[in-house]
């Protein structure tokens, strides 16, 4: 009887969006339960990255560094500013300004002597005033040997939401101020290949003088997915079971 009501003439039609907001709600169900997984797989490759002993890219070059985000990293090397990019829309506080990408050039002990190699690094903060150009970032040049501390990171092509992709130019021009961290891209205008990781060094928050460098706080938690999920799949449960109590109802 119910089941010849819903799919009646008069019913038809608020029966589908009823079924369909179903479907919906459950599809939402399961997202966050991907969702779910997807954080805790992070936390697992965080937790087992920081458990991990400090990587010495000088005496060390894994073949699956790309798999080792978050790992305590520590290289020396010397600069190369002329090849030194710029990563725009980065704050300090509420101050706009950008994040100075810096190639390291360092010496890899092996068996048969010294082998060069190149790691992006990113320098920390700089004001957006006063640094328009490449030119004006030299005033954050640090001459000499220096050994930078801090975390392998991976790149990124695209925000996850929304953003612009970085297209190099068709002129074959240097592009120097990137939307976002595109390590690819960037490898492929410079004369000398870099690690497919960049090294993000660590910071204690009383570094005052740019370049400031920059520690995102990684927190590992399961966030709301699991309850979010619920949510779902209850208002997939009402729509479902209490529809045909409401056509009861009516009847």
């Amino acid at each position: 009887m119910i089941f010849q009501k819903m799919f009646s003439r008069a019913w038809w039609f608020t029966s589908l969006l009823v079924f369909a907001g179903t479907a919906f709600c459950i599809r939402l169900g399961i997202w966050q339960l991907d969702r779910l997984e997807q954080r805790r797989a992070f936390n697992t490759q965080v937790e087992s990255m920081h458990a991990a002993e400090m990587l010495d890219l000088n005496k060390e070059m894994p073949e699956n560094i790309p798999t080792m985000e978050w790992r305590a990293v520590t290289v020396t090397g010397e600069y190369y500013f002329a090849n030194q990019v710029a990563l725009r829309n980065q704050y300090n506080g509420s101050q706009y300004g950008y994040h100075l990408i810096t190639p390291l050039r360092y010496n890899l002990s092996t068996g048969s002597g010294q082998a060069g190699s190149a790691v992006l690094v990113d320098r920390g903060w700089i004001p957006a005033d006063g640094n328009s150009i490449p030119e004006d970032w030299r005033d954050y040049d640090e001459e000499g040997t220096v050994t930078v501390t801090g975390q392998i990171r991976l790149g990124q092509v695209k925000p996850a939401f929304g953003g612009v992709a970085d297209a190099l130019p068709e002129n074959g021009e240097m592009l120097f101020v990137w939307n976002n961290l595109n390590l690819e891209n960037i490898s492929a205008q410079l004369p000398y290949p870099i690690l497919n990781i960049y090294v993000q060094p660590n910071a204690d928050g009383s570094e005052k003088t740019p370049p400031i460098p920059f520690q995102p706080v990684v927190e590992i938690t399961e966030g709301s997915h699991f309850g979010y999920a619920l949510q779902w799949f209850s208002f997939a449960a009402i729509l479902f079971i209490g529809y045909p109590f409401y056509l009861r109802k009516q009847a």
